[in-house]
């Protein structure tokens, strides 16, 4: 607060002024004042006998202004019945015009009393009923023709109406005293001898009371006896000089007309120090709760940050998961196309292979046979030039034989040419037949060989065979295996699609191995496939898997 504004709050009505604290030897109190001026002056309680007396005159009032009111009332009655048949209201009308408007009158005026009462006045009301008293007025009034030709006879016909609002006025007045003394908000009435004795400054005086809420004239008088007392003593304080007081010593003087009494001018600087100490340590405050705010704010924005982090990385965790999960199905998939792919590719090979070993198996049984073919030739060459070696050993015989006959007519030295050539007929003999012999086992061992080679043939085409069919059957499994990875990629990739839980995706390849590998039957799935296939560990949860799956296929799930 500066020493400039109004206080809030009207001064204590303190019986003695207080004596100024901040200034040091100011007097308590002037020499010499009247005593009978400066305290205030106390109410003398109403005693019994003047209490029955105020009752009594209240009760005559309250029947005198009823009884003036009811004959007011009825004469303004038919006066205004009257006047609303002349003014053409019907018959029926007529009578209803002068009870609206003294029935206004009366609900407007008791109205405004009862708000008065509540503290709550609107001065509508109040004017609206006096409005209506003065039509009621004139209506009386000019009922009796031109208010100016009979003045005395409109008047007769207008006074009730007017002396009941008086009689309401003074109830007003009374209600409103009443009320303020009960709040304690009622002003004393400045006396009208100061308004003669002081027409200056009374008026400067009731400008105070009034606009700082000063209710009471003694209460007023004091402040200004305590004032004038103050100005007199700090002029004898500085010899008649009050320039040389100080700010703080001249404030009564300054702060009078806006209200304050000497004792709370002199208290201002002070208590203007105390709110400024207040209001820095209330600042003081503010700024150390902000800063508290700030950095709960701060750390609660850390936390969350901390916590959202914290999520995130679930999240992603969980969608890493996911994915790799994914990644690792379609990377088995993958791998099991290329692996299907690569037994495909090895069995054509070994296909190919088996074919090229046929075709070499089979020329070796055609070379076999026309070896053994070609053996019989020379045993069968063998056998002839046998036999012509006999044919010629006969011939040497008789030969010999001839020669011997002829022996006797021959000379030795032709006996012995011819012995000699004998023996050398017979020696080539045997050696012809030597030779013969001995190509005749050949051609045995070649026949043996060839049957030989013949036997070897026919088990390497049968292993060859049974080659082939093994092919066969692999190259068929590779072909399914290939069906069914790619069945799996596909499911892998629709489930992926649908963004399927990994227990659905569970109970769905257990599905699509029961229709690969068990024909279609749930029972025939061997428990152990689907824990080795799914990676779990409890026959229940393989069991509780294969049931699920069972249950996709009977609601109609094909991949």
């Amino acid at each position: 607060m500066t020493i400039t504004e109004v206080p809030q709050n009207a001064a204590p009505d303190t019986p003695v002024s207080r004596a100024p604290d901040p200034v040091s030897d100011a007097p308590e109190r002037i020499s010499g004042t009247p005593h009978g001026v400066s305290p205030i002056q106390k109410r003398n309680p109403i005693k019994p006998g003047r209490d029955r007396l105020m009752t009594a005159l209240s009760l005559a009032a309250a029947a005198g202004g009823t009884l003036v009111g009811v004959i007011g009332f009825a004469m303004s009655y038919s006066t205004l019945a009257k006047v609303a048949l002349s003014w053409g209201f019907s018959e029926k009308l007529a009578p209803w015009f002068p009870v609206g408007v003294d029935a206004s009158i009366i609900a407007f005026l008791a109205l405004d009393l009862y708000l008065i009462r509540k503290d709550t006045a609107w001065p509508v009301l109040r004017m609206a009923a006096h409005a209506m008293t003065g039509a009621t007025i004139w209506f009386n009034a000019s009922s009796q023709g031109h208010i100016a030709a009979g003045p005395v006879k409109a008047a007769s016909h207008g006074v009730m109406p007017l002396l009941f609002v008086i009689g309401v006025e003074a109830a007003r007045k009374l209600f409103i005293k009443k009320a303020q003394l009960e709040a304690g908000t009622a002003a004393d009435r400045i006396p009208l001898h100061r308004w003669i004795l002081s027409p200056i400054a009374t008026p400067r005086f009731y400008r105070r009371m009034r606009l700082y809420g000063v209710t009471s004239y003694p209460e007023m008088i004091r402040r200004q006896q305590d004032l004038i007392a103050y100005e007199q003593w700090l002029k004898r304080k500085y010899r008649g000089d009050l320039g040389k007081a100080s700010e703080d010593e001249r404030l009564p003087m300054k702060m009078a007309s806006y209200g304050y009494t000497v004792s709370d001018a002199l208290a201002l600087p002070e208590q203007q120090e105390r709110e400024a100490e207040k209001r820095a340590e209330e600042a003081e405050r503010r700024r150390l709760a902000a800063e508290t705010r700030r950095e709960l704010a701060q750390k609660k924005a850390e936390a969350d940050r901390l916590e959202a982090d914290g999520e995130l990385e679930t999240v992603r965790a969980r969608v890493e998961g996911k994915t790799a999960q994914a990644r690792a199905h379609a990377r088995a998939q993958t791998s099991a196309a290329e692996r299907a792919a690569e037994l495909e590719e090895q069995a054509l090979e070994t296909a190919l292979t088996a074919e090229a070993k046929t075709r070499t198996a089979a020329a070796q049984r055609q070379e076999t046979e026309h070896r053994k073919a070609q053996a019989a030739a020379d045993l069968e060459a063998a056998e002839l030039e046998h036999r012509a070696a006999e044919k010629r050993k006969e011939t040497a015989e008789a030969d010999r034989i001839a020669a011997a006959e002829v022996q006797a007519v021959e000379t030795a030295a032709i006996a012995e040419a011819r012995r000699a050539a004998t023996e050398a007929d017979r020696a080539a003999a045997e050696t012809e037949k030597a030779a013969a012999e001995t190509r005749r086992a050949a051609a045995e061992a070649d026949r043996r060989k060839a049957e030989e080679e013949e036997r070897a043939a026919t088990a390497r085409a049968d292993a060859q065979a049974a080659r082939e069919r093994e092919t066969e059957t692999e190259h068929r499994a590779a072909e399914r295996r290939l069906a069914a990875a790619e069945i799996e990629q596909r499911a892998v990739e629709l489930e992926d699609a649908a963004r399927l839980k990994p227990r659905e995706r569970a109970a769905r390849k257990v599905a699509r191995m029961i229709l690969q590998t068990a024909g279609g039957e749930a029972d025939r799935l061997p428990l152990a496939d689907i824990q080795r296939e799914l990676a779990v560990t409890s026959p229940a949860t393989a069991s509780e898997y294969r049931q699920e799956a069972a249950d996709l296929l009977k609601q109609g799930y094909r991949p």
